[in-house]
């Protein structure tokens, strides 16, 4: 298992250095001068030359990336040209926003999804099955924006349940900060779950087939300990692909939805430093963002390996 995370971990080296050289490549390869597009209104020859120098626009384009890239890796990656903030301080104080919002709107999904997929699995072609494959379509085609405006007038605006806006932190109020984050979670989770599902079934259809399952059938096992133990996680490969990249899907929605619902996270940020043209904003959290995303992509290569031996040992 060693040696398949260390091979898995090679080939990860290339791809973070492409990552990085596309995330630089954004700015440095926007039309026109980055430094009069930074200041906008206020810029003039002096101000426009002094931004050119600090920012390292008047060198070699391959000498910026090299010295970008040498502070990306010291964990360097600017101020904002607007606030005067770290850029890595700003995303890490925004994380945990989005994290807990990317980690309720999965549980969500799997919740629904994994439960969803094995019945429809077992009853396949019924009416139960045609049911929730129809449905899942239906969710697929809603817009997120939609579904959080039906869903904000009706706990919020009717109901009265839940707060439509707004983020309470988890260290002041529990309860507060789970009530401003069940809204956004649903809107985010509805749109992945109808996925989870529809690759689920099909795999654990083609599972239920096989040989050893009509073993298990015939040695009087229970169907539930069938599901769970023995169909279950061989039909899970896709699965787990679909969540790891499900991951860049809810990181692009929550952009969305922490606007709409007012949360201070990493898509919030990433819309204000488009708004205000902060570019070395912009360029930090797009890294960032693009980095987690071929982590959690390796990961996902690494369960891989947990779940099949076979991948491991390169004969799958």
């Amino acid at each position: 298992m060693l040696g398949f995370a260390a091979r898995r971990l090679l080939y990860l080296v290339p791809v973070l250095i492409a990552v990085t050289l596309l995330t630089f490549l954004i700015a440095a390869l926007l039309p026109g001068d980055l430094a009069v597009a930074t200041l906008a209104d206020e810029a003039t020859p002096e101000k426009v030359s002094a931004l050119r120098h600090e920012m390292g626009l008047d060198e070699p384009l391959a000498l910026q990336y090299l010295h970008w890239l040498g502070g990306a890796l010291a964990g360097d990656l600017g101020r904002s040209f607007r606030t005067g903030e770290k850029v890595l301080s700003a995303i890490l104080q925004r994380l945990p926003v989005t994290f807990e919002l990317m980690l309720f709107a999965q549980l969500i999904a799997l919740a629904i999804g994994i439960p969803l997929g094995m019945l429809c699995a077992v009853r396949s072609g019924g009416a139960f099955d045609r049911l929730m494959t129809s449905t899942a379509f239906g969710m697929l085609s809603v817009p997120a924006f939609m579904l959080a405006i039906v869903l904000i007038y009706l706990f919020s605006v009717t109901l009265k349940w839940l707060p439509a806006t707004g983020y309470v932190p988890l260290d002041e109020d529990v309860v507060g900060n789970l009530r401003s984050f069940v809204l956004p979670a649903v809107t985010l989770a509805f749109g992945e779950w109808p996925v989870l599902m529809r690759v689920l079934r099909s795999d654990m259809i083609a599972t239920l087939q096989e040989d050893y399952i009509a073993m298990a059938r015939a040695k009087g096992l229970k169907p539930r300990r069938i599901l769970l133990v023995h169909a279950l996680k061989p039909s899970s490969l896709t699965l787990v692909t679909v969540t790891g990249i499900n991951i860049g899907r809810l990181i692009g929605g929550a952009v969305l939805v922490e606007t709409i619902f007012a949360l201070p996270g990493i898509g919030r940020l990433l819309i204000g430093a488009i708004y205000t043209r902060d570019f070395v904003v912009l360029q930090g959290v797009v890294l960032f963002v693009a980095t987690a995303f071929v982590l959690v992509n390796f990961i996902v290569d690494i369960l891989y390996g947990l779940l099949d031996p076979r991948i491991r040992h390169g004969r799958a």
